[in-house]
C-alpha cells in the first residue's frame, strides 16, 4: 500500500520530468555542438597566426640572401663564412641566419602540413606540428566563433554525439538502473 501512494502524489511530476529531461538533451545538444566546433576555429585563428609568422621569417631570410647576393655568393656559403669570420660577434650572425633558415622551414612544413590535412586528420596533423609559442599567441587572443563551414557542422555533429553519449552512457543510465531496481525490490513488509 505504501508503493501506491508514492506512485501516486509522483504521478503528476512525471511529465514535468520529461520535459526537463528533454530540455537537458537539447541543451547538451548545443553545449556539445558549440564547444567542438571550437577546435577547427581554433584551427584556423592558429593558421593565420602561423601565416604570420612564417611571412615575417621569409622577409628575413631574404634580407640574409640579398646580402650574400651582393657578395656574389649563395646563403649557405655566406653563412659558412661568416662563421668562419675572425670575429666572434660576426661569427655569431651565422647561427642567427642558419635559425632563420631553419625556422622558415619548419614553419612553411607545419602550415602546409595543417592547411593540406584532411578533415578527420587535422586535429592529429594539427597536434603533431603544433608551436606552443604559436598557440599560447592564439589563445591569448582567441575570440571563439561558430565556422560556418563543412567541417565546423561537421565537428559540431560529432560534439552532439559524443556529449549526448557521454551524458546517456555516464549519467542518464546509471540512475535509470539504480531507478529500477529500486523499484523491482520487494517492499518491506511491516508486522500488525
Amino acid at each position: 500500500m505504501r508503493n501506491d501512494f508514492h506512485m501516486g502524489w509522483t504521478t503528476p511530476l512525471k511529465p514535468v520530468a520529461r520535459a526537463g529531461e528533454k530540455l537537458l538533451d537539447r541543451l547538451l545538444c548545443v553545449f556539445g555542438a558549440v564547444l567542438f566546433c571550437q577546435l577547427p576555429e581554433f584551427i584556423q585563428q592558429y593558421l593565420q597566426r602561423l601565416g604570420g609568422r612564417l611571412d615575417e621569417a621569409r622577409r628575413q631570410l631574404v634580407q640574409f640572401t640579398e646580402v650574400a647576393a651582393q657578395s656574389k655568393l649563395t646563403l649557405a656559403e655566406f653563412i659558412e663564412r661568416t662563421g668562419h669570420n675572425a670575429d666572434a660577434s660576426v661569427a655569431r650572425l651565422a647561427g642567427v641566419m642558419h635559425a632563420a633558415v631553419v625556422r622558415v622551414d619548419s614553419l612553411a612544413s607545419a602550415d602546409a602540413a595543417i592547411r593540406n590535412a584532411s578533415l578527420w586528420g587535422k586535429p592529429f596533423v594539427f597536434f603533431a606540428h603544433l608551436d606552443p609559442a604559436i598557440a599560447r599567441a592564439t589563445w591569448g587572443i582567441y575570440r571563439p566563433a561558430i565556422p560556418t563551414t563543412v567541417e565546423g557542422l561537421i565537428y559540431a555533429m560529432l560534439g552532439i554525439i559524443v556529449i549526448l553519449g557521454l551524458y546517456h552512457g555516464l549519467i542518464r543510465y546509471p540512475i535509470t538502473v539504480a531507478v529500477q531496481a529500486r523499484k523491482n525490490r520487494p517492499a518491506l513488509t511491516q508486522g500488525p
